[in-house]
């Protein structure tokens, strides 16, 4: 039998023992988990279209070429902006003679990493995704002959085309090969974030760090938004109101998929509202109000979705952590 005065004696030296292994315990975990956001330290580029420097240089000046449309009056700079995300700060994106187009400019962030291209995820790679735009009437409505005639009579273009693409020539793969590999290098630069995931405690604040467990834990925000890019890659109908745009359903035609949307990643977040593929939520207080609020029911709901309940402190730690994943340009 234990004397009390034993037990006590015993309890008074496991405890501190007991408190430091919680407490490593505590830090192990927090170790896994920022390593689950932790920056890829290369740009994967695909074997049918490797990086050059001379490719990705045509690709950034084809980029912001106002030729590229129709019309010659606007770039795919005109709706992806650096100083705003990439994006272009508008509720929808507006293409040539004006017309609105029905969905959100999606950010170019970070994109070398993901497989399911535009809001349904309708195309796989960079390439192909350069096309929709080009050609779409209420985008760029350009016509590819057109197109590949005012490029070879720019000499400039003709001697850089010959050089990155020899015996190709000027055609729609080759326009869309050099636009991807310039939007390949599109990265979103190092933030406070990806300081504090490298062990810079001093990058975030208490409010933030706060956040970020919001975001891993309490809010759920991490059950779509996952990896250093924040984005689970996939679709989701997050009970925005019922609309013309059914979102993947149009390209799947499976019921699961109606209003599905793809998962935004959240690098330089802070920067692009309007938010959600129609852009119609102004701020992300509002995107908090949206998540805070009672679904409309129906079938294809995520499952993934679920109704959070923050007080304002919590809000407030959330919007923190948010801040710390954009980095002014």
């Amino acid at each position: 039998m234990i004397r009390p005065f034993r037990l006590c004696l015993l309890v008074a030296l496991l405890l501190p023992l007991l408190t430091l292994a919680r407490g490593m315990a505590a830090e192990g975990d927090t170790a896994e988990l920022r390593n689950q956001y932790r920056r890829p330290a290369t740009i994967p580029y695909p074997n049918t279209n490797p990086y050059t420097e001379a490719k990705a240089a045509l690709g950034q000046r084809l980029f912001f070429d106002p030729r590229l449309s129709r019309d010659n009056d606007i770039s795919c700079a005109t709706c992806h902006q650096q100083a705003i995300g990439w994006e272009d700060g508008q509720k929808t994106a507006v293409g040539t003679d004006g017309l609105r187009h029905e969905r959100h400019a999606q950010t170019l962030l970070d994109l070398a990493w993901s497989n399911a291209l535009l809001w349904d995820g309708r195309t796989p790679t960079l390439e192909s995704q350069v096309w929709f735009p080009l050609t779409a009437h209420d985008e760029m409505a350009q016509d590819v002959r057109e197109l590949t005639e005012e490029l070879a009579a720019d000499s400039g273009y003709a001697e850089a085309f010959a050089t990155v693409f020899p015996d190709r020539g000027i055609r729609l793969i080759t326009i869309s090969e050099a636009i991807a590999t310039f939007e390949r290098q599109i990265i979103s630069p190092v933030s406070a974030f990806d300081r504090w995931v490298e062990g810079d405690e001093s990058a975030l604040s208490e409010q933030a760090k706060a956040g970020f467990e919001l975001f891993t834990g309490k809010a759920g925000c991490a059950a779509c938004h996952s990896g250093w890019n924040f984005t689970d890659g996939r679709f989701h109908d997050i009970g925005l109101p019922a609309s013309e745009d059914t979102g993947r359903y149009r390209f799947s035609r499976n019921d699961s998929d109606r209003y599905a949307f793809k998962t935004p990643g959240l690098r330089g977040i802070t920067r692009r509202a309007p938010y959600m593929h129609d852009g119609s939520l102004p701020s992300l207080e509002a995107v908090l109000d949206h998540f805070s609020s009672n679904f409309p029911q129906r079938t294809s709901l995520s499952a993934q979705l679920s109704r959070i309940s923050l007080n304002d402190n919590e809000r407030q730690a959330l919007l923190a952590f948010l801040a710390t994943l954009d980095t002014a340009p």
